[in-house]
């Protein structure tokens, strides 16, 4: 992830409600969410959830795909892994014991362990 990209991420989670639906995304698991169901546990209005997804899927954080009759969203769980990644890459100074338990977390994103996140 370059440095563009981490700002637009972070800009994107910098509102309460998309950090709320990224958490609750990545709590549903790779089966995702509905919008109807973001909306209602977000407790805000259809519309309201379209546009903070709409952004979370610009920056890259979310993914849709139609199902039937509804738009199911899922967290990019590379692009979160990533994210951390970008954080803890240079960290440290010199002692990578200090970010071992971050770069686990960080682990638990990556592409081929995506069917055990929980």
């Amino acid at each position: 992830m370059d440095e563009r990209q981490a700002l637009m991420s972070f800009g994107a989670l910098s509102q309460e409600t998309r950090l709320r639906i990224i958490r609750t995304l990545v709590v549903a698991g790779p089966d995702g969410m509905a919008a109807g169901a973001i909306a209602e546990k977000m407790e805000v209005s259809p519309s309201n959830v379209s546009f903070h997804l709409k952004e979370l899927e610009r920056a890259g954080l979310i993914s849709q795909q139609r199902e039937s009759r509804s738009i199911v969203y899922t967290a990019s769980y590379e692009a979160l892994g990533a994210l951390v990644r970008f954080l803890m890459e240079d960290c440290c100074a010199g002692n990578p014991e200090i970010c071992a338990p971050a770069r686990e977390v960080a682990a638990c994103c990556s592409p081929s362990a995506k069917g055990q996140i929980q």
